[in-house]
């Protein structure tokens, strides 16, 4: 089990994250709603070790901490971030790409199986696999993305709003996807303000505001949650 308790993180004087528990489970995949700004983006960060959380804060996998380990460690415990913006490297090709997502030990021996599941997954990368990913499309360089994090091998995979800038359509594909990842076993931790199509997929969410956890409940009742809809999205469940 992937466990956050207590995590709260300070940028300067700004507090980002005030005492955020949550938890995600093997093959469970949990949904993060909130409006701009409210911390979902920075707790992602924390888990990965991009930024340092306070004294007191927790981030236990399978009962290990993760705080204080450099974040390109954290891919070897089987932890994958996809990030907001995507982070691909433009003048590299597909294949390129993907091959540096195979770099920690724990994937390398499962390089070759994941190479086809993702060109099973995604077909457009496997006809474009010498393209330059800088000439690809929004929804190309996302489907690189997500496929460079699965070539880590994980068990927990984290998505930071992975629809974002795409046409409906695209999104449709994207998240078709991540539903046969599901199928692998691989959890998913998604940060999405696409309301409908996340609970869709999700089996838990959680609602945060202004750095703070402030409810919890399964994807089937937070669909259903008309104050949980108006609070926190606008009214909106698209």
């Amino acid at each position: 089990m992937l466990e956050i308790a207590n995590l709260s993180l300070l940028y300067g004087r700004h507090r980002a994250l005030e005492n955020i528990s949550v938890g995600i489970s093997e093959g469970e995949t949990v949904v993060i709603l909130g409006a701009n700004g409210a911390g979902k983006s920075s707790l992602l960060k924390a888990i990965a070790g991009l930024v340092t959380p306070e004294a007191g804060s927790r981030v236990m996998l399978d009962g290990k901490s993760l705080i204080g380990l450099p974040a390109h460690d954290i891919p070897e415990t089987g932890i994958a971030l996809v990030p907001e913006g995507r982070g691909v490297f433009g003048d590299l090709t597909v294949e390129e790409n993907l091959m540096l997502g195979a770099n920690p030990r724990r994937a390398r021996a499962t390089e070759a199986d994941r190479h086809a599941l993702i060109y099973d997954l995604f077909p457009r990368l496997a006809e474009r696999k010498r393209q330059m990913v800088r000439t690809m499309s929004g929804g190309e360089q996302q489907m690189v993305a997500i496929g460079r994090a699965l070539m880590s091998n994980p068990k927990y995979l984290m998505l930071d709003e992975p629809s974002l800038g795409l046409a409906p359509i695209v999104v449709t594909e994207l998240f078709a996807a991540l539903k046969r990842v599901q199928q692998t076993g691989v959890a998913l931790l998604l940060v999405e303000q696409n309301v409908s199509i996340s609970l869709s997929i999700s089996d838990r969410g959680y609602l945060m505001e202004a750095g703070r956890i402030v409810g919890a409940d399964t994807a089937e009742a937070l669909k259903t949650d008309t104050a949980v809809q108006q609070a926190f999205l606008g009214g909106s469940t698209a």
